[in-house]
C-alpha cells in the first residue's frame, strides 16, 4: 500500500454556518465536492475537509502545519478567536483554538528541522 497524503476531517454540526467560519480562519474560499463537504488544499501538501454531520459535530480534532505562528496568532486576535492554549518547546510551538461547533485545531510550527513538515 502506498499513501500519497492525508486529509485531515473535521465533522460540524452545520455545514453552511462552518463554511463562513472556516473561510475567514483560512483566509480562501473552500471547494463542495459535494453538498455536505467544504475542503481546502494546502501549497505543502494534504488538506482539511469539514463535512455535515451533527451528531458526532465537535468531537474532533486536527493539527495544521504553518510557517509563523506569530502570523497565526496575529490572524486569530483579528479575527477575535482566543487561543484556548500555547506551548513552546525546543522543537515545536503550538497554538489550539476550538471552532463554534467544539472542534480543537491545533497550528504547530516545527522549529526542529528533523520534524515533519
Amino acid at each position: 500500500m502506498t499513501i500519497r497524503n492525508a486529509l485531515a476531517s473535521l465533522a460540524v454540526k452545520d455545514i453552511e454556518s462552518a463554511r463562513g467560519w472556516y473561510e475567514k480562519l483560512l483566509g480562501q474560499q473552500g471547494s463542495m465536492p459535494m453538498s455536505e463537504v467544504v475542503e481546502w488544499t494546502f501549497p505543502g501538501g494534504g488538506g482539511l475537509q469539514v463535512y455535515a454531520l451533527p451528531k458526532h459535530g465537535g468531537h474532533c480534532s486536527c493539527t495544521l502545519v504553518v510557517d509563523d505562528i506569530q502570523d497565526i496568532v496575529r490572524t486569530l486576535e483579528a479575527l477575535n478567536i482566543h487561543a484556548l492554549q500555547r506551548t513552546s518547546s525546543d522543537r515545536v510551538k503550538t497554538v489550539m483554538i476550538a471552532d463554534p461547533d467544539g472542534n480543537h485545531i491545533a497550528f504547530a510550527q516545527a522549529t526542529d528541522p528533523s520534524l515533519a513538515h
